[in-house]
């Protein structure tokens, strides 16, 4: 089910939260709102699910516009960050909450809830109520429950923000599983940008209620269109060093650093400009040596994570195979590779 926001507008009171927003969720993909907190995301999400009248626009699921028509009439999935499981209830109770409303047969419903639960694996879990389960049964349960009543589309907001590092992990490789066998189409809200690179198909990067970008997480986090977006993907994060151009070169205000510039249009002397240097493009092989000390190293288990101050107090970071000689305090010549620098100017735009 395509689902398409059409200069969609929310305002509460004299707010205007989201302006002539233009958005195309394709049927079938999971695409994930990403953006730090109060950028809108959140507010865009429930304008789908009918929690949120619109301001302005329209809202069509496939060729029906939906946006007058309340959230019980969208067919609609929701898993919300805390869950909302009914606690009085059993598993199979929340499960089938769905289904018991709209008055169907028992017999039924009994078997919906048999194969929705044997599809998010709790079907040994169906007669324990919330209070006997872990945060991740939990939020099986909640996905279960949003999935029985086959909706058009299914919208989790921060799903995965409660549970613990492993769990994370581990939940976000099950929903991808659950809406790539279902075939669903999904929107994810999140502001981590691990969980939108690694379980959606597309990114649509929002920031003051505006959608910046929007591409494949691949896409994006080779070609930013901004400095914005280069700064919100990646972990460890991009490193960025502020100067001016001089001969095609770049120069930072303070230190001895020099780096030859490779962009598409030649810049005039003077112009200021920021460069962004990601911790895999930087290290013991590239094609511009850099001098600096090391002044800071985070052991990673497989591998190292370095940073690296140079003589103008600039600090770019380095991701290394563990078993490493390299120490902190060393003095290095390690090397950028000129192809993988992104730049921006002044305003923070992609050159």
């Amino acid at each position: 089910m395509r689902v398409l926001l059409d200069k969609f507008s929310k305002s509460f009171g004299d707010t205007r939260v989201i302006d002539n927003m233009d958005l195309e969720v394709r049927d079938g993909e999971m695409l994930a709102l990403l953006g730090p907190s109060g950028c809108g995301k959140s507010t865009t999400l429930f304008a789908i699910c009918g929690i949120h009248r619109l301001s302005g626009g329209r809202i069509l699921f496939g060729d029906r516009d939906v946006s007058d028509l309340p959230s019980q009439e969208r067919n609609v999935g929701v898993v919300f960050q805390s869950y909302a499981l009914y606690p009085h209830m059993t598993v199979a109770e929340n499960i089938a909450f769905p289904l018991t409303l709209k008055r169907l047969p028992r017999e039924d419903i009994a078997r919906e809830v048999q194969r929705i639960a044997g599809l998010v694996h709790i079907g040994d879990l169906l007669e324990r109520r919330p209070s006997q389960l872990s945060g991740g049964q939990q939020q099986r349960v909640a996905l279960a429950r949003a999935l029985i009543r086959k909706p058009s589309v299914l919208l989790l907001d921060e799903p995965l923000a409660n549970l613990d590092a492993k769990l994370r992990l581990e939940m976000r490789a099950e929903i991808r599983r659950l809406q790539l066998e279902t075939g669903i189409t999904a929107v994810l809200v999140t502001h981590d940008q691990v969980e939108a690179m690694s379980m959606c198909d597309r990114i649509a990067i929002m920031d003051a209620g505006r959608i910046i970008q929007i591409a494949s997480p691949a896409e994006m986090y080779r070609n930013p269109a901004s400095k914005f977006v280069a700064g919100f993907l990646g972990n460890p994060a991009i490193a960025f060093i502020e100067g001016t151009v001089a001969g095609g070169a770049f120069a930072p205000a303070t230190g001895s650093l020099r780096l030859a510039l490779s962009l598409a249009k030649p810049l005039r002397d003077g112009s200021r400009i920021s460069l962004g240097i990601r911790p895999e493009d930087f290290g013991p092989h590239g094609d511009m040596p850099v001098r600096g000390r090391i002044t800071f190293v985070e052991n990673q288990g497989r591998e190292c994570l370095y940073e690296v101050t140079l003589d103008g107090g600039h600090v770019l970071r380095s991701i290394q195979p563990f078993g490493s000689e390299t120490r902190l305090g060393d003095e290095i010549v390690w090397s950028v590779t000129r192809s993988k620098i992104v730049a921006f100017d002044e305003t923070g735009i992609r050159l």
